[in-house]
């Protein structure tokens, strides 16, 4: 068996172990976020959305479609490696993977690749729902499919650095409580930044979530308040800087080695 060989067979195992564990228990992984969005739907589209009006020239519940897609694939690839890989910790797998002769990129890329599965499988799941309240017509499959990606991608590799740092099972959902999720929803997800003050568009501009989640309303429906080009350029240097920071932590222990 060549090198490649056994690289490959090692990112399918990391790899199918956590396909198999999300999916095992898919009552609780991909299940809430449909259950959750149908509500998102019924009250802020249907409720809500028919006194808000057109947004963008979209009817709201058209408008905001996007953003709870890409809400799900945020949420759920996110949780899905600070998890699985925290567990590892907490269980003391982790240091089988350590010391055996695989490098660190085989071990980021197999957890990586189980969290945008996951957020894959939701982000579809959730997009299926949506078919019941609004008729969705991509602009671009290519821009929409890159972004959905991209998007787990990167979230991917933020869940992976909090579960490095991770000192207890509180510790894996300061950061979805306190920063992702309100990032998330002040990220343009139920409304336009041109809405805003100019001050408050300005301050909007430091959220990453915004462009990402333009990003994406851009694919579907072909509107967006920010540069495409700035948004993909924004996607890929983060995604770039937490591979490397990842790579740096797993090369050096941190978190794992005591």
């Amino acid at each position: 068996m060549t090198r490649y060989s056994r690289y490959w067979t090692a990112f399918l195992t990391i790899f199918t172990k956590e396909l198999l564990r999300f999916t095992r228990i898919w009552l609780q992984t991909i299940l809430p976020p449909a259950i959750t969005t149908t509500l998102y739907y019924i009250i802020f589209g249907n409720l809500i959305g028919s006194r808000i009006g057109e947004m963008d020239g979209f009817s709201y519940i058209d408008f905001i479609v996007p953003g709870l897609i890409l809400m799900a694939v945020i949420t759920n690839s996110y949780s899905n490696v600070v998890s699985s890989f925290f567990s590892s910790k907490y269980q003391h797998h982790v240091e089988e993977l350590i010391i055996s002769p695989v490098p660190n990129w085989i071990i980021l890329a197999g957890y990586v690749a189980g969290g945008v599965s996951r957020g894959v499988l939701v982000g579809v799941t959730v997009t299926a729902v949506s078919l019941f309240f609004t008729d969705i017509q991509v602009q671009s499959y290519g821009w929409t499919l890159m972004v959905f990606v991209l998007t787990a991608i990167l979230f991917s590799l933020a869940g992976f650095i909090n579960a490095v740092y991770a000192n207890s099972f509180d510790d894996i959902t300061i950061v979805p409580t306190f920063i992702l999720t309100p990032l998330t929803y002040l990220g343009g997800v139920f409304y336009s930044i041109n809405m805003l003050p100019e001050f408050w568009q300005q301050v909007s501009l430091a959220n990453p979530i915004l462009y990402m989640v333009n990003a994406f309303r851009y694919g579907l429906l072909g509107v967006s308040d920010i540069s495409m080009v700035a948004a993909l350029g924004i996607v890929v240097l983060f995604i770039l800087a937490l591979t490397t920071f990842s790579l740096m932590l797993l090369s050096r222990g941190i978190g794992i080695k005591t």
